[in-house]
């Protein structure tokens, strides 16, 4: 295991840890100025990420959603969401995550997912394969009809009604829609076979950077809307098990990213 590896799983773990404190507790929380929600959690999470970052990796950028950007070498960057899925969290629903990532001119090279409520940790590094708790993951073989799929999209407009115009094309084209509110797990969830597709519609960096890698280093597939492959940082993708991607690119023809 590289030190950058051990570093992300570490740096996650120490976020998940911060989370599980807050969780079903009582906590302060307000609105940005995107209406995004954010909580006293997702601020002490990130502080615990960087410091483990910091610890090993002083002159790396760091790029965290809450906290912004962190001087450093710009070819090689963390990207960090403390709390994937803020909304779910701030509710007491189970559906969030720590999602930590290495990006090195351009192409992630490591990825770490960590769902705090089932003390579950996902993990890759590019070419070494794809990990749930340690244990190698494989995506699954399912094919569109019966597969359940998932999509996510930012706040604009646009990226909200293609999300829309996407699940009503999925109706006819697969047997399962949900829409979990987080990302990273979205992802980490393709990757290890749990689900078989996930739409992106807009959403940063640091939600997907990481549940991405895991995917590819899974055995699934990336493509942008147009079926061509999928490239570091476009925010418009889907991610599958390769099984049903062309059900997928049927489903965004024509909309937007």
């Amino acid at each position: 295991m590289s030190k950058e590896l051990q570093t992300a799983m570490e740096a996650a773990k120490a976020g998940a840890e911060v989370l599980s404190q807050y969780f079903e507790g009582v906590f302060t929380r307000r609105t940005k100025e995107d209406t995004s929600l954010v909580t006293q959690a997702d601020v002490e999470a990130e502080r615990a990420i960087v410091k483990r970052i910091r610890a090993s990796f002083p002159d790396h950028q760091i790029l965290g959603e809450e906290g912004g950007s962190y001087a450093g070498e710009p070819s090689v960057t963390w990207h960090i969401d403390p709390l994937d899925g803020t909304m779910n969290f701030a509710n007491s629903i189970p559906i969030f995550a720590v999602s930590v990532a290495l990006v090195k001119d351009g192409m992630v090279t490591v990825g770490v997912v960590c769902n705090p409520a089932t003390n579950t940790l996902f993990s890759a590094e590019r070419g070494k394969g794809a990990f749930v708790s340690g244990s190698p993951m494989r995506v699954s073989d399912q094919d569109a009809s019966q597969a359940m799929v998932t999509a996510g999209s930012s706040k604009t407009e646009g990226d909200r009604r293609s999300e829309d115009a996407f699940g009503a094309a999925m109706r006819s084209r697969t047997k399962y829609r949900r829409r979990l509110g987080s990302c990273a797990l979205e992802l980490a969830f393709v990757a290890r076979g749990g689900t078989e597709g996930f739409a992106c519609f807009g959403l940063n960096t640091w939600d997907y950077a990481a549940g991405t890698l895991l995917v590819e280093e899974a055995g699934g597939r990336i493509t942008d809307f147009a079926g061509n492959p999928w490239k570091f940082p476009d925010p418009h993708f889907i991610a599958s098990n390769g099984v049903m991607h062309e059900a997928l690119l049927e489903a965004v023809a024509g909309l937007e990213g």
